[in-house]
């Protein structure tokens, strides 16, 4: 569109890891994961958002409670919405 500002969209992250997977990193919740979107990041894992299936086999096999649907990542955990999406390239 001639002179229209184009919007970034923002992908929905199905399922984002959180701060209590850092040095952790249990494997449970990759055993678990039907599509294998789940990926090493270094410190923690990341749930790639257009591989994921949003099944949630991966939230209850977090030992540590890491994992939540976007819209449900605890305050002050927000940061990791954004580190998923940059992980990701997105």
């Amino acid at each position: 569109m001639a002179g229209a500002t184009a919007a970034r969209h923002t992908v929905n992250m199905p399922h984002v890891i959180t701060s209590p997977c850092i040095g952790t990193k249990d494997q449970a919740c990759t055993e678990v994961c039907p599509v294998e979107c789940i990926y090493d990041a270094g410190e923690m894992f990341l749930i790639q958002p257009d591989e994921c299936i949003d099944c949630g086999a991966c939230v209850p096999a977090c030992p540590v409670s890491a994992i939540f649907p976007e819209e449900d990542v605890p305050a002050g955990e927000e940061e990791y919405i954004v580190k998923n999406r940059a992980f990701f390239g997105l």
